[in-house]
């Protein structure tokens, strides 16, 4: 986000205002200017530096693999020692991460999204092609690191706050009323605010804690302008608010007079002169009087309703002590669902948010809408479902025990809840209408506020029953209290996709568990040293869908009054990408659950009792699972020069008992039938109903063409392998019928491909 340009202009054609400093002088300076300005204890003895999380995350995971689904102990231990760097500088930190996606900027959002489905397409094509992880052009921020990297740094001890609006505009209200030494980010918004100095984390030196300040002064001395100038400069070259295209004839010709009257221009880039070209514009406007009380020049030529749409840019960057404050709407809107909570619950929810100690609540009860940006989703994995189906009904389910669904028995007025979520094939145009749906507890509805408020045993145990309910994991309660939380929580959540994804097998449920039990004997330095010999794209779009899964979690755990610590729902305690794809690999080559849990007594005595409950659970809602091991993907080509071996007995592929058959019939792409989910999107989101809706959506898809699984798996028909055991005609579990407007038909009643 951003201002169209400033940033490129200030780093390549105004480098006098891009002035290099040392944090600690300047954190030193700062004190001592507070001691001669102010007589608070708390001002004159630390010095805060206000940091935009969302802008610091690529920065942040700097950790070897991320397309596996994150690293995260590794992680966490980053973040450990780049706040140590910042306290041992004398430099309190004070964290802010969006909470929200104002409607005003949903369009930008939803261009982004677009944008970063194109990459994720790339890397898939990338894994399944080489087998390995794609290079830094095509990195990708792990699924869930926004998430839960607040949740990190609280667990460090930091202050972390989340907006409740534009989280940049939070950010420099703070350091404006609290008087900061800066603000940390990458974002020229922070430019045109009237805040603290603004400083590059992009920039950012950790080991000397050394950067970029960009001076606004500088700035404006260097094109003409003064800093009262820079919102409306802003919202003519294009920002969040007012789009580049709504601006364009005013741009094309300042730009036309700019060169008129500068034959040689002083910067030889268009977008350098672009902003020296709008800059000169703005400045022959002059200073606003002080009496005029508007924000745009009468005397700029626009359009009624773009004259307004300027209005609103400009006043998105007025913060409260400024003189033009008051010409601001800021009138906050009542809450989306208020008749359905008490006021105490509203109140609640917001604090939770703001605080970071929640997840989804707000969204849900203040605002009517949830939004979930890009996973790693394979758009022509034609098995797996979206992560955004997946979890769907657990969504609705919370809805509705956040909005007592059901309590009175009365359907009138059922609210609907919108969702922006991203999946392959989802166009964005406008958000999904989802209704609740009512949990079923053994017990009468309990009242929200008795959940969140109240104390005692019942309480606690309603908690527990309302959480379980949301995952349909009653059963497990007997469990509460005689396992560590963090695998009660894993096993709820596996059960949950296993229940809702008929194609996941035997051998993907065993590398969930075993990894979930293994994971808390392993150190971060163990964790990096484990070895893969190849990726599968498949591991990988599981990965992603885990750890999705955590938030869906934290989000029932906070709606049910935390039944459990959030601390116990994080990824660092229940996942780890690169653990994950090495039992993945490990469990699909057949080995024995022994190694698999790396002789490990007590990890193999917790993922029985773990699989047991799991599979009995599943023969009680009439789910069967099926052993169905899966060899790397037939569009595997090998490197150059590189021979891949197994991990477990160190043989090259395809040596001995280690994956059968590779390389043989492969095709390039890996996927000759049916189409990709983004190819399917738009016809299939306007179906009204399933083609089928007693079917799981995608059961019965395959990877490949059947020529080609053949020749991994002989004993198999029409491209799936063939249970003896079981009867041809008995269910493999129950269907999920009408699960919304994901309008994708059964692959089997689409034509193949041509």
């Amino acid at each position: 986000m951003g201002v169209k340009g400033l940033q490129y202009f200030m780093d390549r054609c105004c480098p006098e205002a891009c002035v290099t400093v040392n944090l600690r002088e300047m954190a030193r300076q700062h004190i001592v200017n507070n001691l001669h300005g102010c007589t608070s204890t708390a001002d004159t003895n630390s010095c805060t530096l206000v940091v935009d999380g969302m802008a610091c995350l690529c920065h942040w995971y700097s950790c070897k693999d991320w397309v596996c689904g994150g690293q995260w102990k590794e992680y966490v231990d980053v973040l450990k020692s780049w706040v140590e760097a910042f306290t041992s500088a004398g430099i309190r930190l004070v964290f802010f991460f969006d909470g929200v996606v104002e409607e005003q900027k949903r369009r930008e959002w939803v261009k982004r999204r677009h944008r970063v489905n194109r990459d994720v397409s790339k890397i898939f094509s990338y894994v399944k092609e080489h087998a390995e992880q794609p290079g830094k052009d095509l990195f990708c921020l792990p699924s869930g690191l926004a998430t839960f990297t607040p949740f990190a740094l609280r667990s460090l001890g930091q202050e972390v706050f989340c907006s409740v609006r534009e989280a940049d505009y939070e950010i420099a209200s703070y350091a404006r009323q609290h008087g900061c030494m800066g603000i940390l980010g990458q974002d020229s918004d922070f430019i045109i605010y009237d805040s603290a100095p603004y400083l590059s984390v992009a920039k950012l030196r950790i080991n000397s804690l050394t950067t970029i300040i960009y001076d606004r002064q500088r700035l404006c001395r260097n094109i003409g302008l003064t800093v009262t100038q820079l919102p409306l400069l802003a919202c003519l070259l294009g920002n969040d608010v007012v789009s580049e295209e709504q601006m364009q004839h005013i741009k094309n010709n300042a730009m036309a007079t700019y060169r008129r009257n500068n034959p040689a221009p002083r910067s030889g880039a268009p977008q350098g002169q672009m902003v020296l070209a709008v800059a000169q514009l703005v400045s022959s406007f002059g200073c606003r009087e002080e009496k005029q009380a508007e924000l745009v020049p009468q005397s700029l030529n626009v359009s009624a309703p773009h004259r307004e749409l300027l209005k609103k840019g400009i006043g998105s960057y007025l913060l409260p002590g400024h003189k033009d404050f008051e010409l601001v709407d800021i009138s906050s809107l009542p809450s989306a669902f208020e008749k359905h909570v008490s006021p105490e619950i509203s109140k609640a929810c917001r604090e939770k948010h703001v605080a970071a100690e929640g997840f989804m609540v707000y969204s849900v009860v203040c605002a009517g809408v949830t939004e979930c940006s890009n996973s790693l989703e394979d758009e022509e994995d034609t098995e797996l479902l979206p992560q955004a189906v997946v979890y769907k009904l657990c969504r609705q389910r919370i809805y509705g025990l956040l909005l007592l669904l059901g309590q009175d028995g009365s359907t009138v007025d059922t609210p609907v809840m919108r969702e922006w979520f991203v999946f392959p094939g989802n166009p964005l145009k406008e958000p999904d209408l989802v209704s609740p749906f009512p949990i079923t507890l053994p017990c009468d509805q309990p009242s929200l506020d008795l959940l969140w408020f109240s104390t005692g045993p019942e309480v606690s145990a309603l908690r527990l029953t309302a959480f379980l309910s949301v995952f349909d994991c009653l059963e497990y309660s007997e469990l509460y209290g005689t396992i560590e939380d963090s695998h009660l929580a894993a096993l709820c959540l596996v059960t949950y996709i296993v229940l809702q994804v008929q194609t996941l097998s035997q051998e993907d449920v065993d590398a969930y568990l075993s990894q979930a039990v293994c994971l808390r004997l392993k150190s971060p330095q163990e964790l990096q040293q484990i070895e893969l010999p190849l990726l599968s794209s498949r591991a990988v779009q599981l990965g992603s869908l885990y750890v999705r899964g955590l938030s869906h979690l934290l989000g029932a755990n906070t709606a049910s009054g935390c039944p459990l610590s959030n601390a116990a729902l994080m990824p660092w305690r229940s996942f780890d990408g690169r653990l994950f794809h090495s039992k993945y690999l490990l469990a699909h080559r057949g080995i024995e659950t022994n190694e698999l849990l790396d002789s490990d007594l007590s990890c193999l005595s917790q993922f029985h009792q773990l699989k047991e409950k799991l599979l009995e659970t599943c023969q009680k809602r009439g789910r069967v699972l099926q052993s169905s091991p899966k060899g790397p993907q037939q569009s595997l080509k090998p490197t150059p020069g590189v021979r891949y071996r197994d991990t477990h007995s160190g043989l090259p592929l395809g040596v001995g008992e280690g994956w059968r058959g590779r390389g043989r019939g492969g095709t390039a792409g890996g996927h000759q039938h049916g189409q990709s989910w983004r190819a399917r999107g738009e016809e299939g989101r306007d179906r009204s109903v399933y083609e089928n809706r007693n079917r799981p959506w995608g059961r019965g898809g395959h990877r490949a063409g059947g020529q080609h699984f053949h020749s991994f798996y002989p004993d198999c028909q029409d491209g799936r392998p063939q249970n003896t055991r079981r009867p041809a005609n008995q269910s493999r579990g129950p269907s999920y019928p009408n699960r919304g407007r994901y309008q994708l038909a059964p692959r089997w009643s689409r034509p193949p491909a041509p």
